[in-house]
């Protein structure tokens, strides 16, 4: 279940950007911090969540579906040759037209010698206000998975999926070394003086947990910047994108709202210490949990 990297230290680059209107000009970026990511050191760099355009799901407007791109397309053709050429691995996030019709939130994995190992589809899809995105994405149909790279075993949630304990529990139990979040999370400006606080709190909160509970690594990566492609108030990015250790301790965290490439060393070899010493899969008591596949217990 271990990845096929010797060392037991890894990079791991997070891209922490802020969104222009312009796709073409939002790749370009990326696909530049990815190479500097490279350059400082990073083994596995992965974007932030639908890193190619503004957060569009603020409205629903057919217009918005010309955004989405086939997999493989031009998006994973250029991370690709940029994982060959720098030997990294890529986890990019992209709005995915998978037929007429049907669209998906998904995340590329693409292994060190810049092969395409497979794809994520987001599991949990939200519909909030300025979150509307049961309109855009269908829910993802492959499950939890987990992929066996050059530098660790990783597996791939995104956004709302983090809140969802059972979603970083089973790909935990695929041998995940390492959680990854590509996210686009803030605030409602008009809300952000009364609940901001605890709104950002509790996301930090879950995801630290699922280390936790997985003695694994969690990598969250957030965008920062206010967007606004409707007018109104929009969302307020609240960035920090952080990396949490195998007992939930923050390990880095980025700030609110600058543009920045966390390079942050993980030592895989603590996932097996973590796990011997905090048995939690161990005790797992799976013969009770049948009720867990229901909607609700009475």
């Amino acid at each position: 279940m271990k990845g096929k990297h010797n060392s037991s230290t890894v990079n791991l680059g997070l891209l922490q950007m802020q969104a222009s209107a312009a796709p073409a000009d939002n790749l370009r970026r990326t696909l530049a911090a990815v190479e500097s990511a490279a350059k400082k050191g990073a083994k596995i760099i992965c974007t932030q969540e639908l890193f190619r355009s503004y957060y569009f799901c603020q409205n629903e407007d057919h217009a918005n579906f010309k955004l989405a791109e086939t997999i493989p397309g031009p998006s994973t053709d250029a991370f690709q040759k940029l994982a060959k050429k720098h030997k990294v691995v890529i986890i990019a996030s992209l709005f995915e037209k998978r037929a007429a019709g049907l669209y998906h939130n998904t995340a590329v994995i693409i292994d060190a010698d810049g092969s395409l190992l497979g794809v994520y589809r987001k599991m949990h899809i939200p519909d909030d206000p300025l979150f509307y995105e049961k309109f855009y994405f269908t829910p993802g149909d492959l499950g939890f998975k987990t992929w066996s790279t050059k530098f660790g075993r990783l597996g791939v949630l995104i956004c709302w999926d983090q809140w969802y304990p059972e979603a970083a529990r089973l790909t935990a139990m695929q041998g995940a070394d390492i959680l990854f979040f590509p996210t686009a999370i803030g605030w409602h400006p008009s809300e952000k003086s009364e609940y901001g606080v605890n709104q950002h709190g509790a996301w930090e909160l879950i995801q630290r947990s699922h280390a936790v509970a997985n003695g694994c690594y969690v990598a969250s990566v957030n965008r920062i910047g206010l967007e606004r492609p409707i007018g109104g108030d929009g969302i307020e990015f609240w960035g920090q994108s952080f990396v949490a250790g195998t007992s939930g301790q923050i390990l880095a965290k980025a700030s609110i709202d600058q543009e920045e490439t966390l390079i942050v060393p993980v030592d895989l070899g603590k996932v097996d210490v973590t796990r011997t010493h905090w048995p939690f899969l161990r005790d797992r008591r799976i013969d009770a949990y049948g009720d867990l596949t229901r909607r609700l217990v009475d």
